[in-house]
């Protein structure tokens, strides 16, 4: 390495500041140092990081597109899962185009990156990113992979608040907007290392503000701004399919394992508490749901299961790799109960038409989750912290973690779903409603008889 690069090397690493307020004799020192060794690319890490990105994929199509689409009326079976898919694609080459740059990019500030890697400028295949091991890399072309099914999948989830009734270009537009100025600022500023919410100390694993709460908050103000549906609440407006529910859940379930243990970066210890972790809140959430249920004075149902399930699985996100595998028990089953309530109590109460309870499990979950975990991750309650952890501080942080992802992304929200209304207009007409959006929208059934 020349002079002038391990100048430039140092500056880096020090800072500009840093490097230059040093005596010469010491910027002379620092400059002449051998360059730090290049990171070494992990193959089996990599290959983990590969089989976790494509889970992710599992989770969107066909896991939430049929999770979706089961939970709707009939009429609108295709429309609820092109909306998701055409989403999630979109999202896949924002992210390729600004996406990346914007919140993993070098340079920018605590909100936002740079755009020096705009349209993945100079990532080559010998790019590396850095894993969590010093000294220790898999390509950069993988954890751009991984990160871009993240956001694919978090405007997806929006969507389940206002199928059956948004048009299919208010959806594109939407999506565009709310990935640029609400999705990758809150990726930025909690897991990239110069982030606001990184840098305090904020407890994300895997995603339970910059996914679900994310998503969840944007969900309910979507739904408000457009409106209920026609008929709701009087109507019936039951799950069509529980069958494609029922396989679009275990779909969901098995991809969740490379959302989780995949953010570990590394096939290792941190990946299997995750993992383990995965499993067994879930478990416990879709068996609590059914209880809860039958101590409401109801039958233990199918939806019910599914519901639980998935609240378990928004729940331990943030804490997958930060909690004990009790400590997810007990955070599975506390986020079912309260998501049961969000569901089946405020949502009547308040009148609002989250069609597929997006806000009630993602939401709800994630916010549980994510304040949640300032406990789990107290090793008195089986948690990998260190012997001095201090919950309160913790907690405090997390509280502040979660306010700031609920006002941002309430804020962007609105600004996205005006300008789509600006653009395109938010609802279908009134015919296309009552004849359904598979043929008012795409000319197509989902079932021919």
């Amino acid at each position: 390495m020349t002079l002038l690069k391990r100048v430039a090397s140092a500056t880096t690493a020090l800072g500009a500041t840093a490097f230059l307020a040093m005596p010469a004799w010491a910027q002379e020192a620092v400059a002449a140092a051998p360059a730090a060794p290049a990171p070494t690319v992990d193959k089996g890490d990599t290959a983990w990081m590969m089989m976790s990105t494509v889970l992710v994929l599992l989770m969107i199509l066909p896991g939430l597109a049929l999770f979706y689409g089961g939970l709707t009326r009939a009429k609108n079976m295709l429309s609820t899962m092109t909306q998701v898919g055409a989403a999630a694609a979109f999202a896949m080459l924002i992210w390729v185009m600004w996406g990346y740059t914007m919140a993993f990019g070098d340079g920018g500030n605590a909100v936002i990156s740079g755009f020096g890697k705009a349209f993945l400028s100079g990532v080559t295949p010998a790019s590396t990113a850095a894993t969590f091991t010093a000294g220790v890399a898999i390509p950069e072309y993988v954890f751009i992979s991984f990160q871009m099914t993240f956001a694919a999948i978090t405007v997806a989830l929006v969507l389940g608040s206002v199928v059956e009734r948004i048009k299919f270009s208010a959806v594109m537009v939407f999506a565009a907007i709310w990935l640029t100025i609400v999705y990758f600022p809150i990726a930025h500023m909690v897991w990239a290392s110069t982030g606001y919410l990184f840098i305090l100390g904020a407890l994300d694993f895997a995603g339970g503000t910059v996914v679900h709460i994310n998503a969840g908050v944007s969900a309910l103000v979507a739904a408000i701004i457009l409106g209920k549906r026609i008929g709701y609440p009087t109507e019936r407006m039951a799950p069509h399919s529980m069958t494609m529910t029922g396989i679009g859940t275990g779909l969901l379930w098995v991809g969740w394992f490379g959302f989780n243990a995949g953010s570990a970066l590394e096939a290792n210890g941190s990946a299997a508490l995750a993992m383990i972790n995965t499993f067994v809140a879930t478990a416990a959430a879709g068996l609590v749901w059914m209880l809860v249920e039958r101590l409401n004075g109801h039958k233990g149902s199918a939806l019910g299961f599914c519901s639980g399930i998935v609240a378990g699985l928004v729940a331990v996100t943030p804490a997958a790799g930060n909690s004990g595998p009790f400590g997810a028990i007990v955070l599975g089953s506390i986020a079912s109960i309260v998501c049961y309530y969000a569901v089946a109590v405020l949502k009547p109460k308040l009148g609002y038409d989250d069609a597929l309870d997006a806000f009630g499990i993602h939401g709800i979950g994630g916010m549980v989750g994510a304040i949640g975990t300032a406990f789990t991750y107290a090793p008195g309650f089986g948690g990998p912290g260190a012997a001095d952890y201090a919950i309160v501080p913790k907690l405090l942080v997390q509280l502040q973690a979660v306010g700031i992802t609920i006002v941002w992304a309430t804020i962007g929200t609105v600004i996205a779903i005006y300008v789509a209304k600006a653009i395109t207009g938010l609802r279908v007409s009134t015919e296309v409603e009552r004849e359904g959006l598979d043929l008012g929208e795409h000319g197509e059934r989902a079932y021919n008889y």
